[in-house]
């Protein structure tokens, strides 16, 4: 589906404009969207458009890394959407012109919908109407950025109940999820990051914004990006102590089964030589005939295994 918005000289916002009754000096500026194109309508894009095949080829062929490239008097912007379920990355394309921007998407977006519904609804307010395209590339921007917040709170808030379940849950189910964990925050990481290199150099660009205003625009939008990269990596190393610490807790639970198991052995292990050499049954054996033999052997079994407990208690092997 394609759909238009034009902004009159009036300030009045025109929609559904079919791409071939366009008359361009009839309006301030456009904003052509591509929301889940067929292939007929993607082929627009060249047809119509005439925009750099290079451009064009990165549109149609998903996932590519963000990125801006400059066309004559064109700029081409590459963003990221995120889908806070999956944690799966869409791709967003922006062609700004001074009086025109096209975006592009295969599948449709709420971020996207959120930026046109607000275009129309502040067209007459006369800064946006001043500023053009460029609000428009603008709010795209903001609305991907927003939409990444709820995934780090979220994980954040997982983090924050898995330290209150540490006692109760056993190490590997704690384990398992702390990596589950890491895994999303890497993911996040794959995104954020490339988007926060790709606003810093929009920041740093004089091709995108023509003056200050625009430049504190998308400051903005890279400060949260830089928050967003700080949320994920104290997360990150927070995730790594949680990791470090249930290990040094399965270790510890580890050697105390370990030595538990090696005092009962150490216990036994004389009772066994006892109880193996009057086992033999030799004929010339003469505590075999004793009438006293049997309660004696279990008397000084009983003394030496009590004795060895005792003795492991006082040097504190039981602790």
């Amino acid at each position: 589906m394609i759909r238009t918005l034009a902004i009159t000289r009036s300030h009045e916002v025109v929609t559904g404009i079919p791409l071939e009754k366009i008359q361009p000096e009839d309006y301030a500026w456009m904003w052509v969207d591509f929301n889940a194109p067929t292939p007929k309508e993607s082929a627009l894009l060249t047809t119509y458009f005439h925009f750099h095949p290079l451009a064009v080829e990165d549109c149609l062929h998903v996932l590519q890394r963000p990125k801006l490239d400059y066309y004559d008097e064109l700029q081409f912007f590459v963003l990221h959407a995120l889908n806070p379920d999956t944690l799966h990355v869409e791709e967003v394309d922006l062609f700004l012109g001074q009086n025109l921007i096209v975006s592009f998407h295969i599948k449709e977006l709420q971020e996207v919908d959120e930026a046109w519904t607000e275009i129309i609804q502040h067209a007459h307010d006369r800064k946006i109407w001043s500023r053009g395209p460029v609000s428009c590339a603008y709010n795209v921007m903001d609305k991907l950025v927003d939409k990444y917040f709820p995934s780090v709170f979220s994980i954040e808030d997982e983090l924050a109940e898995l330290e209150n379940r540490g006692s109760t849950e056993s190490v590997e189910d704690l384990m398992n999820q702390v990596f589950d964990l890491r895994g999303r925050l890497l993911k996040l990481r794959r995104t954020v990051v490339p988007m926060r290199d790709l606003m810093y150099r929009i920041v740093n660009s004089q091709h995108v914004q023509s003056n200050n205003e625009h430049k504190v625009y998308f400051g903005d939008i890279y400060d949260h990006l830089l928050k967003l990269t700080d949320m994920i990596e104290a997360d990150r190393e927070m995730t790594a102590d949680l990791r470090d610490s249930y290990i040094s807790l399965n270790s510890n639970r580890m050697n105390s089964i370990m030595k538990t198991l090696t005092v009962i052995t150490t216990v036994f292990m004389p009772l066994t030589l006892i109880a193996g050499i009057y086992g033999m049954n030799f004929a010339n054996m003469p505590e075999l005939a004793w009438k006293f033999g049997y309660p004696a052997v279990l008397l000084l079994m009983f003394v030496l295994g009590g004795g060895m407990v005792l003795w492991f208690l006082k040097r504190g092997w039981f602790k």
